[in-house]
């Protein structure tokens, strides 16, 4: 009874709008007296938690991510996509889910890539005639491709989180985001096909080629970021943490020195605003580790896994009914904090079914990534709209569509066709599936 309670606590200070670490906070304090807990045992078991060099990773790729923003590197991203795909009705909407994608590789933040991409391509969807609604939903369901396509920072949360392989975990999003970015462009579109959508002439073959050669060389700094990170840590030359800090260490002369778009000013301020995500991001880590670990001691996910198995043992059955759990998690959670609070809770239901932990991570990244752009708090949404200039009404139809037919397709074919997850972690780590 007082876990429940303190689960709707939780629940009713998310949806009012307390803060998320402020809330995991009050439900804490709730559990530990209630259920009579030292607080100098559950203090220390969030310092212990936290005390994790993986953890490290966090800030890092936050501030290379809040460097690469302020730089012009989404400029030099967009630039190059247009001269392939942007020469067609609905290309613009293409060249804005490929930049994300990219940009969401590079930075591994969704509102970073909502931020950066978003800016830019608003003022051009719309010069072109697409509304100001559908720029923002397209936008929108298209930055939580940063939680999906590595490095991911919510990924090395889930590793962290559940004993788990950082590499493997972010190999196994690379096919499901690829996945999302196409149904993502066929879906939009779909949507633009009536629309008086206006397309800029093709170019004489001479200048394309000339013009995309300029726009490649701009371009290559920012994509070599990329392969440099996630290739020393496939090849084994460096930890998850070690490269975050590559990123910053790379990102700092590309935004300041080669794309000159970024001063000292910038630069600092965007030490100070990783800083600020850092600390209230560690806050929230600490109250939810202590809040799981006092689920864990009430043999919480074992009576879930348990009432789940008495309605069925059908394993689809089951797996739906996680997923439906996660959505809901997600439409009232942030990612980081749907993460650390459905993992101690719904790893072990998972693998007793014989899910595998590397395809859980895949599960759970697209369902908190589709909770971003969920009402009701649908954070990516929301900021959506406060970028693109958009009224929130003229965002929720488009929006519905992206999500019953791309994000939707994704999670299914990602929960019940499991190669998509483990193909490529098995073939690049054999051994951890052995």
């Amino acid at each position: 009874m007082e876990v429940a309670i303190g689960l709707l606590i939780l629940v009713a200070a998310l949806v009012i709008g307390v803060p998320v670490p402020w809330a995991f906070g009050v439900t804490v304090i709730w559990l530990a007296f209630s259920l009579g807990y030292q607080t100098d045992f559950l203090l220390s078991t969030g310092y212990t938690q936290l005390n994790s060099v993986v953890l490290l990773a966090i800030p890092l790729f936050i501030l290379a991510g809040s460097i690469m923003e302020k730089g012009s590197i989404g400029n030099a991203l967009i630039s190059l996509v247009s001269k392939f795909v942007g020469r067609v009705k609905s290309g613009l909407g293409t060249v804005g889910v490929v930049s994300s994608a990219i940009f969401g590789s590079i930075s591994g933040s969704a509102s970073a890539t909502l931020s950066c991409i978003g800016s830019i391509m608003e003022p051009r969807m719309t010069r072109a005639g697409y509304p100001k609604g559908h720029t923002a939903a397209l936008m929108a369901a298209a930055s939580p491709l940063g939680l999906l396509i590595p490095p991911s920072s919510a990924q090395i949360l889930y590793a962290w989180a559940s004993n788990t392989s950082v590499l493997a975990c972010f190999l196994s999003t690379v096919i499901p985001g690829i996945i999302l970015a196409v149904l993502l462009c066929i879906v939009n579109a779909f949507l633009v096909r009536k629309m008086p959508i206006r397309v800029e002439p093709k170019e004489p073959p001479r200048v394309w080629i000339r013009d995309t050669g300029q726009k490649t060389v701009r371009a290559l700094p920012a994509l070599l970021m990329p392969f440099i990170i996630l290739g020393s840590i496939y090849g084994g030359v460096m930890t998850p943490t070690e490269a975050a800090a590559v990123s910053v260490l790379y990102a700092i002369p590309v935004g300041l020195w080669i794309y000159r778009s970024m001063n000292t000013r910038d630069l600092l301020n965007a030490v100070a605003d990783a800083a600020t995500t850092t600390g209230v991001v560690m806050v929230m880590f600490f109250m939810v580790m202590i809040m799981s670990r006092l689920l864990i001691m009430e043999n919480i996910p074992r009576q879930i896994a348990d009432a789940l198995l008495g309605i069925t043992d059908n394993k689809i059955l089951i797996l739906l009914m996680i997923n439906l759990f996660m959505i809901i998690i997600g439409m009232l959670m942030d990612d980081v904090s749907g993460i650390l609070l459905c993992t101690p809770i719904l790893l072990p239901i998972a693998t007793s079914i014989g899910v595998h932990p590397v395809h859980f991570a895949a599960i759970l990244g697209v369902n908190l990534g589709m909770g971003n752009i969920t009402p009701p708090t649908a954070p990516m949404l929301y900021l959506g709209t406060r970028i693109c200039r958009a009224r929130a009404n003229e965002t929720l139809l488009p929006t519905m569509m992206f999500i019953l037919f791309a994000w939707l397709p994704t999670l299914m074919l990602t929960t019940f066709i499991p190669e998509l997850a483990l193909t490529i972690p098995k073939y690049v780590l054999p051994k951890l599936f052995s």
